[in-house]
């Protein structure tokens, strides 16, 4: 009996491990996925910001 109630205590114990575990593994991807975004929105505003200095350089070397 002690050993049926071991076994089940260690299934549970390894599931609900393998649950939460699962769980931090989304949470990270979300998270890593969010900073990715939130730097390729930075590099395209950086690139704009040079485009558009880039061409008022330009426009005040013509007039």
């Amino acid at each position: 009996m002690v050993k049926m109630g071991t076994f089940l205590g260690m299934s549970l114990g390894a599931f609900a491990f393998w649950h939460s575990m699962d769980k931090v593994h989304v949470w990270i991807a979300l998270h890593q996925d969010e900073k990715r975004e939130r730097e390729e929105k930075e590099l395209e505003v950086r690139r704009m910001r040079a485009e558009l200095v880039q061409h008022a350089k330009q426009s005040d070397s013509l007039a």
